[in-house]
């Protein structure tokens, strides 16, 4: 741009005098970079207005100057103090509690809505269930131990039973009036566990009673006892259970061992 350019050289002035924005700055300071005029002409703008600003010297403002900053900024006013909210005035307070509160209650409802359990015999809530199995001439042949809270049976030999070498005891549930449920295949010389599912633990109770039948290694083949019922025994509570619902079931048990004869 040509240093003769009124207009430039009043830009170039004002640059020099700090008064031009940050843009129109920028846009100067980068035409001294690239062009030798714009470069001499701020130079001679500096060496023109330069010792001007020497020769004045520095001015204390008058003290009403600075008071009117004061009163036009507000710096001598107290700070504002926001009054603290009472518990009983906190809305959030008591939005959170209508919440809570309003829950308590449905979850009251659902409560006292529930249908209440039907109480279970008292042979069921003993948790255990025993059962003396008992061979035809009157000694005990094994003796087995229910755990209805863990859906097991422990089968434990008392007397030694002898075998043929391809033939084994298998265990028999009986319910009143139904047919033999296979337990499992049984040892005969040590303790047996036994995992039961559902459907053979509904079955058990004293209206029940467990036999033994000799049947080959596998078991049975046909799903029903087909040798000799060598042992049996009625279900009751075990020893630390009520005893009168024991006596009870013993009885309808041994009905049903007379009947297997």
């Amino acid at each position: 741009m040509p240093i003769e350019d009124g207009n430039n050289n009043l830009r170039y002035a004002e640059y020099v005098l700090g008064v031009l924005d940050a843009d129109a700055r920028a846009e100067v300071a980068h035409e001294v970079l690239v062009s030798g005029e714009a470069a001499t002409a701020v130079a001679l703008w500096q060496r023109r207005l330069m010792p001007l600003a020497d020769t004045i010297g520095d001015v204390t403002p008058a003290p009403y100057v600075w008071a009117r900053i004061h009163d036009a900024l507000q710096l001598d006013a107290p700070a504002r103090v926001t009054p603290r909210k009472g518990l009983w005035d906190n809305l959030q307070l008591w939005h959170w509690l209508g919440i809570g509160a309003s829950a308590l209650a449905v979850a009251l409802l659902v409560v006292v809505s529930l249908p209440r359990p039907t109480p279970t015999p008292a042979v069921v809530s003993a948790g255990y269930m025993a059962a003396t199995i008992q061979q035809d001439n009157g000694s005990t042949g094994w003796t087995a131990t229910m755990d209805l809270q863990h859906a097991r049976m422990v089968v434990v030999p008392a007397t030694p039973v002898a075998f043929a070498q391809d033939r084994a005891p298998e265990l028999w549930l009986i319910p009143a009036g139904g047919k033999p449920i296979s337990v499992g295949m049984i040892a005969r010389d040590k303790p047996t566990t036994l995992v039961l599912d559902p459907a053979l633990l509904a079955q058990l109770g004293p209206t029940a009673a467990l036999a033994v039948s000799v049947e080959p290694i596998g078991g049975s083949p046909t799903g029903q006892p087909t040798g000799a019922v060598i042992a049996k025994g009625a279900i009751g509570t075990a020893p630390n259970a009520v005893g009168k619902v024991a006596d009870t079931g013993r009885t309808q048990g041994d009905r049903i061992l007379r009947s297997l004869g």
